[in-house]
């Protein structure tokens, strides 16, 4: 099988945790605390896979101006994107409760969740295709970890959403279309810069890590902490633990 349709196929597989995460999420009342940890320690799962397997990869392709310069771009980039979504009702977007606006509340809040939710998913999904380009074998740690964190994206968002009163319809039509721009980011991120200079790859594996660190911090973690209060730390060590030992076992 081709090593560019592995990557798209290995991204699919990722972004299936969300279709997953939002049946949940949607059909079944779970508490909202359950559901914040279940953020957290997403959160930390991810946190342990951009700093040893994307940061550290980079470093070691581009060295540190490079990793440096696309980890800030991808922060900034990011950053901004969500700024702009957010003035059109996307800020909640991961929200389990009732914060979500309806449509009626705020006309067009939920094509900016829709953006908003492409927006978080596709710098991940790049990364899985990147990892392949070396070897041609796909990065198992970041897989998982990306598997497992889209779960609690999914189920928390896909919650939030129907507080506020969105049809499943628009919900798994939402995370089953990023499903498939997983798989084809995946594919892109390979097939793109598979000719590319080791210091483009360094760079843009750090962006990606940036935006994933940004999002982190602008959309997981508050959704985290604003329920599980003061156990948000210790749930997010335990996924960065997870995470971290999945990296040394396939090291």
């Amino acid at each position: 099988m081709p090593i560019g349709l592995q990557a798209g196929l290995w991204g699919l597989f990722a972004g299936s945790a969300l279709v997953a995460g939002a049946g949940a999420g949607y059909a079944l009342r779970l508490p909202q605390r359950l559901i914040a940890a279940i953020m957290a320690f997403g959160a930390g799962v991810l946190i342990s896979a951009l700093s040893f397997e994307l940061m550290d990869e980079a470093y070691r392709r581009g060295g540190f101006a490079s990793t440096a310069a696309g980890f800030l771009a991808g922060a900034a980039v990011y950053s901004a994107a969500g700024w702009a979504l957010a003035l059109k009702g996307a800020r909640h977007r991961k929200r389990s409760g009732a914060k979500q606006p309806t449509e009626a509340e705020q006309p067009g809040s939920g094509m900016a969740i829709a953006l908003g939710a492409l927006l978080d998913g596709i710098p991940e999904s790049i990364v899985i295709g990147v990892t392949m380009i070396q070897g041609g074998a796909v990065s198992l740690v970041a897989v998982v970890a990306i598997f497992l964190s889209n779960v609690p994206e999914g189920l928390s968002s896909s919650a939030g959403m129907r507080h506020a009163g969105r049809r499943a319809a628009y919900v798994f039509g939402l995370w089953s279309g990023i499903a498939v721009i997983s798989g084809i980011a995946a594919w892109a991120g390979f097939a793109i810069f598979s000719h590319l200079s080791d210091a483009i790859v360094a760079g843009t594996t750090a962006v990606a890590a940036g935006a994933i660190l940004a999002m982190l911090a602008d959309t997981m973690i508050p959704e985290a902490f604003e329920e599980t209060h003061d156990f948000a730390g210790l749930i997010t060590v335990a996924g960065f633990l997870c995470s971290f030992l999945l990296s040394k076992a396939g090291g």
